[in-house]
């Protein structure tokens, strides 16, 4: 429950973060659907693994009405550009953007790292 907070991964190696948002079509039918696309039932494993395989550790997706919020975190000496380049040719992923491009306020050929937008962090709670 979003109230008791959420339970992070622990790692053994220092980690960072990166934030994303997307939006989604303002329509809360699409919206479930969106969601339970997302469940663990749903998910394709090829999409998890190929998520693994670039070096993601972990990936959370919150939403609030029709905005994600998208949080990645990854190992410090990961790349980004190279990774979400691998991640675009992986099995079946193209299939997977597309297949999620009728949710989203996104073009619909676009790969996942075109349709996520990285955030900018603005505030943390310094030492």
């Amino acid at each position: 429950m979003k109230e008791n907070g959420y339970v992070v991964q622990e790692y053994k190696v220092p980690v960072k973060r990166y934030c994303q948002t997307m939006d989604l079509k303002d329509n809360p039918e699409l919206i479930a659907e969106y969601v339970k696309r997302h469940s663990e039932a749903e998910a394709w494993p090829e999409i998890r693994d190929g998520i693994r395989e670039v070096g993601i550790l972990e990936m959370e997706i919150y939403i609030l009405g029709t905005r994600l919020f998208m949080i990645v975190e990854t190992p410090l000496d990961f790349d980004w550009e190279t990774a979400m380049a691998r991640l675009a040719i992986l099995p079946r992923q193209a299939e997977w953007e597309a297949y999620m491009s009728i949710f989203q306020q996104a073009d619909a050929t676009a790969t996942s790292a075109e349709k996520w937008q990285l955030m900018d962090r603005m505030f943390y709670l310094y030492k």
